[in-house]
C-alpha cells in the first residue's frame, strides 16, 4: 500500500483532482453559510440577475424599484437623491400618509428601515431616508430571484451524498453477493447469476416509474432506485475475481485446514478483491451522480424544496434563452466534479496495477 500511495502522490493530475474534490466537498458543506444568502431566500426585485462583481441594486434600477414600492404604498415619489449609500426621498399622497406604509421598504430586500426626516402639517408629504442594501450575486440569480451560487452549493451536497451513499450500498451488496456466488459455484452460482441477469433486463427508467406509482418522488426514492441496480456490475466483477482466487494455493490451504466458508471469504477472498473493487467504486461515484442528474432532469428525482445539480440544470434548460447562466453554472459544477472523479479513478487503477514499476509477482 505504501508503493501504491507513493505512486498516486507522484501523479500530478490525480493530486489536482483530489484537491479539487476536497475543495468542492468543503465548499458544499461550508459555502452556503458564507455567501450571505439563504438557499430559499427570494429577492423579488432581483429576478434573473446576471453574474457579476457589482453590488445590487444598481443605481439605474433603484428608481424603478422605488416607483413600484410607491404604487403599493399608494404614494408618489416626488424626488429622490442618493448619498453615501442612503436614499433620501420625498413622498406625496392625496391624503395623509400612514407611517406604517414605510414597512414596504425593508420588505423589498433593497432598502433598510426608513427614517422620517420631515413631515408636512397636513401629512400629505413625507421626507424619509432609507439605506440602500448592497448585495452581491457572483453567479447571478435564478428566475425566482434566488442566489445561484448558494443553490448550486446546496445542490452539490445532495448530488455528492447520493453518489457516495449509493456507491457504498452497491459496494457492500455487490461485494457480498459476488463473493458468495463465485466461491459457492455450481447451482447456487447459476441461480444467483440468473437473478442478476433478470435485474439487468429491467429498464431502469421503467423501474423508477413503477416505484413512483407507490412512493412519492424524492431523495429516498432516488437512493432506493439507484442502489437497487448499481450493485449488479460490482457483483459480476467480484464473482469473476472470486472464481480466479478460489483456485489459488492459499485458498486451498485454508480449506485444507478446515476453515469455514464465511471465514475464508472474510479473510482470504474479499481482501484480495479490494484493489479492483476500489477502482470500480471510484468510477461508480460519477456514474451515480450523472444518473441522479438525469432522473432529476426528467422530473423523476429530487423535488422542491430540495435540489440537486440535475434539478438546477433542468430549471436552467427552461430559461436558456433569457438566462443562460442558470444552465451554465450548475452544469459547470457537475462537469468539473465528474471529470475530477474520473481522473482520480483512472489514476487509482494505474497505481494498483502490479505490472507497473516492476511490481509483477514472481513466478
Amino acid at each position: 500500500m505504501r508503493r501504491v500511495a507513493l505512486r498516486l502522490v507522484r501523479d500530478r493530475p490525480a493530486m489536482a483532482a483530489l484537491g479539487f474534490l476536497v475543495a468542492m466537498a468543503l465548499a458544499c458543506l461550508v459555502g452556503p453559510n458564507l455567501t450571505g444568502h439563504a438557499p430559499g431566500r427570494i429577492y423579488p426585485d432581483l429576478v434573473s440577475t446576471a453574474p457579476g462583481l457589482a453590488a445590487h441594486p444598481r443605481p439605474e434600477t433603484v428608481r424603478p424599484a422605488l416607483d413600484r414600492l410607491a404604487f403599493r404604498m399608494r404614494v408618489t415619489v416626488a424626488a429622490v437623491t442618493f448619498r453615501d449609500g442612503t436614499a433620501r426621498m420625498t413622498l406625496d399622497a392625496p391624503r395623509p400618509i400612514d407611517p406604517r406604509m414605510l414597512t414596504y421598504l425593508p420588505r423589498s430586500d433593497l432598502f433598510g428601515p426608513a427614517t422620517i426626516l420631515e413631515r408636512s402639517e397636513d401629512g400629505h408629504r413625507l421626507v424619509v431616508a432609507a439605506p440602500v442594501l448592497r448585495r452581491f450575486f457572483l453567479l447571478g440569480t435564478d428566475s425566482l430571484g434566488r442566489d445561484l451560487l448558494t443553490r448550486s452549493l446546496v445542490a452539490g451536497r445532495v448530488s455528492l451524498a447520493i453518489g457516495l451513499v449509493a456507491t457504498a450500498v452497491a459496494l457492500v451488496i455487490g461485494l457480498v453477493y459476488g463473493a458468495v456466488a463465485g466461491y459457492a459455484g455450481g447451482r447456487l452460482d447459476a441461480v444467483m447469476m440468473r437473478a442478476v441477469d433478470v435485474l439487468y433486463a429491467l429498464p431502469f427508467v421503467f423501474f423508477v416509474i413503477m416505484l413512483l406509482v407507490f412512493f412519492p418522488a424524492g431523495l429516498g426514492l432516488i437512493l432506493v432506485a439507484i442502489g437497487t441496480v448499481e450493485w449488479l456490475d460490482m457483483a459480476r466483477m467480484v464473482r469473476a475475481q472470486t472464481l480466479s482466487l478460489r483456485q489459488r494455493d492459499f485458498v486451498r490451504a485454508a480449506e485444507g485446514l478446515g476453515l469455514s466458508a464465511p471465514r475464508i471469504l472474510a479473510r482470504h477472498i474479499v481482501p484480495n478483491t479490494l484493489g479492483p473493487v476500489a477502482v470500480a467504486a471510484t468510477l461508480l461515484v460519477p456514474k451515480v451522480i450523472l444518473l441522479e442528474s438525469f432522473l432529476s432532469f426528467l422530473g423523476l428525482g429530487v423535488q422542491e424544496p430540495e435540489t440537486s445539480w440535475g434539478a438546477l440544470i433542468a430549471e436552467g434548460a427552461r430559461a436558456l434563452e433569457s438566462a443562460p447562466w442558470m444552465l451554465a453554472v450548475p452544469a459547470a459544477f457537475l462537469v468539473a466534479t465528474l471529470l475530477a472523479l474520473n481522473v482520480l479513478g483512472d489514476a487509482l487503477g494505474k497505481a494498483l496495477d502490479p505490472r507497473r514499476d516492476g511490481l509483477t509477482a514472481p513466478p
